[in-house]
């Protein structure tokens, strides 16, 4: 009986500093109206929201661009927080910061018709004990492949994400796809999903990657677990480009 309590409370310990460990990824995307400038935006990120982010003690945020000529155009901002708290306080840091305040300014008191979106759409990921920490891309990295894969309901989501952290990960550095981050969706739109990032040097590099990635043997080998089977119903997968203000 004692050990079957000690035991518990090891688990119990141990689950709580994973929990611990895990990050919380604000993925947001501003979708541009045509015929707007966007530098009031660009200046605003650049040189007010970013820099507030690091005295905080965020790092890493990264700002992103679609590559191509998609329209309408699309930039990604990710503002990686240490945990849920640190997501919650976020706001409020801000709003205490003077410096910000005044960087702020030409933003935030710009007319509406000066402003290059009508909103923008956030989506909070936490990330998950497979891969419980963001990871800074190598330096060469010039293309960034944004993945989403939607599950039809949240037991698909978890079988999903259980995939991920017992088997897939190793797959993905065998093949030569580096990791960014990667997490299960909390908040946002078109849920249950999950959602990560990989970096590499170039196309050619990606798809060399994810050719690799689908001959892995351990890949053939967990598409046949039958635990696995039915857990993704759609992909939404997004190539990206760094802004030369990103941290990323």
């Amino acid at each position: 009986m004692v050990s079957r309590l000690i035991i518990s409370l090891l688990l119990l310990i141990l689950f709580q500093n994973l929990r611990a460990q895990e990050e919380v990824y604000e993925l947001r995307t501003y979708q541009f109206e045509f015929f707007r400038s966007a530098d009031v935006l660009h200046n605003y990120l650049e040189k007010a929201l970013i820099p507030a982010l690091n005295r905080q003690g965020i790092e890493n945020v990264g700002v992103f661009e679609e590559v191509g000529e998609a329209l309408p155009k699309k930039i990604y901002l990710l503002i990686p927080h240490s945990n849920i708290q640190g997501f919650q306080n976020s706001t409020d840091l801000l709003l205490k910061d003077q410096v910000y305040s005044e960087s702020a300014t030409p933003y935030l008191m710009s007319p509406e018709n000066a402003i290059p979106f009508s909103d923008y759409t956030t989506n909070l990921i936490r990330s998950t004990y497979g891969f419980p920490n963001l990871v800074r891309p190598d330096v060469s990295s010039e293309l960034f492949e944004l993945r989403i894969y939607h599950s039809h309901n949240e037991d698909a989501l978890r079988r999903k994400v259980k995939m991920f952290n017992d088997a897939e990960f190793p797959i993905f550095k065998d093949a030569g796809l580096p990791m960014v981050f990667f997490g299960m969706d909390i908040a946002g739109e078109h849920m249950p999903s999950l959602t990560y990032m990989l970096a590499n040097k170039d196309k050619e590099a990606n798809e060399k990657g994810w050719s690799a990635f689908l001959e892995h043997p351990e890949w053939k080998r967990i598409t046949q677990i039958e635990e696995y089977a039915n857990s993704v119903n759609d992909i939404t997968r997004v190539f990206l480009k760094r802004l030369p203000y990103s941290q990323l």
